[in-house]
């Protein structure tokens, strides 16, 4: 027996899955910083509800026990909160899950999984971890282009993903425009409106998916308790599907995909609407306070609907968005790069609390030396 095992006698990987592209995540610690404001990765500036804590906390002594597999009180409590129908909704390992569940079941070699140019980096994930092909379709001023998309539609479009809003951009498309892509589409296409960000969105021509499904049998919308119930760590999704759908995602997630602490939580969460109203209120608030003095500092804010921002950096080499993220990581504010999404000229910041907002504007201010 030799002491190295050569390449060829090694598990080869399906074609397709070393191309991939490993999803890296917000920062969240900076060596030597005792501090550290986590701006990176979109989670609720106020944390979970006090409710959804004393939820999880009380599920201490049940860890043995395994989950409801169907999650029933969560698709209950769901269905309860939102007008919906229980048996149409699927929860999941946050909406990460369902868009790799959605890719497997419906596309494959050969097939196409079409989004727009910035859209969430898990598209083109899911689509190559299958064997499919991303297909990309270009932008206007930032937003998902509904013309676009539909002439990048082929006879191998199995997929269509729409994040709206949109991360890391903050823009969305109205419930027009949503429909007139819908009705663009071939009838054997799924459509699959990604809304993790619904709850922040106060726009009246905005809709999150909800109609759309109900009136087609294929679209899909998915949620998250990542965002406004700040439950990213508990990592709890779920789907609004039509029923030909929902019996496919059944058949194929995990049998035990959401935990019990999870669960709970999300229940809690739910109920606690003050807690989720104050959340929204505090960003609404905040986001545009921190645009106002971005802009005011020279820095290029896209419109967001969202709980971040998209700020874009000027190009000179001392002033633009690598050197404001070095110089902001070493006051212990870490904020994500974009540069795997296309925008290396821009920063993503998400809206914190009062007082990480007040000190990213002064970090930025002795940055540009104001």
């Amino acid at each position: 027996m030799t002491d190295s095992i050569s390449e060829t006698t090694q598990p080869a990987a399906r074609p397709g899955v070393l191309d991939i592209a490993p999803y890296v995540g917000g920062e969240s610690k900076v060596p030597g910083v005792n501090r550290v404001i986590r701006l990176a990765s979109n989670e609720g500036a106020l944390g979970p509800s006090p409710k959804a804590i004393e939820a999880y906390k009380a599920l201490a002594a049940e860890i043995h026990r395994y989950p409801d597999g169907g999650s029933t009180a969560l698709r209950t409590a769901l269905a309860a909160r939102f007008g919906l129908e229980a048996e149409r909704i699927v929860c999941s390992s946050g909406s990460d899950e369902l868009i790799s569940l959605l890719t497997r079941a419906y596309a494959g070699p050969g097939d196409e999984v079409l989004y727009s140019q910035h859209g969430f980096l898990m598209y083109p994930i899911a689509a190559k971890s299958v064997g499919a092909t991303p297909v990309v379709a270009p932008e206007s001023d930032l937003t998902t282009d509904v013309d676009a998309m539909l002439a990048a539609v082929t006879e191998r479009t199995k997929l269509v993903f729409v994040a709206n809003p949109n991360n890391p951009t903050g823009t969305y498309l109205s419930a027009a425009e949503i429909s007139r892509l819908h009705a663009g589409l071939p009838a054997h296409v799924v459509l699959v409106i990604d809304a993790a960000y619904a709850e922040y969105v106060v726009h009246h021509d905005y809709e999150p998916g909800i109609e759309l499904v109900r009136r087609s049998t294929n679209t899909v919308m998915i949620r998250t308790f990542s965002k406004i119930y700040a439950l990213g760590g508990m990592r709890v999704g779920w789907a609004y599907a039509p029923d030909n759908i929902a019996d496919v995602l059944n058949r194929i997630r995990s049998p035990f995909n959401v935990n019990a602490a999870g669960q709970a939580a999300a229940v809690a969460a739910l109920e606690d609407l003050d807690f989720a109203e104050r959340s929204r209120a505090h960003n609404d608030k905040w986001l545009p306070w921190t645009v106002e003095r971005l802009t005011a500092l020279g820095v290029t804010v896209t419109p967001s609907v969202g709980n971040f921002i998209l700020a874009h950096f000027p190009d000179a080499p001392a002033q633009n968005a690598d050197a404001a993220w070095e110089y902001m990581k070493s006051r212990g504010i870490l904020v994500r790069k974009m540069g795997g999404y296309g925008l290396p000229a821009a920063l993503r910041i998400t809206i914190g609390t009062g007082e990480d907002m007040k000190l990213v504007v002064d970090a930025l201010s002795q940055f540009f030396g104001r």
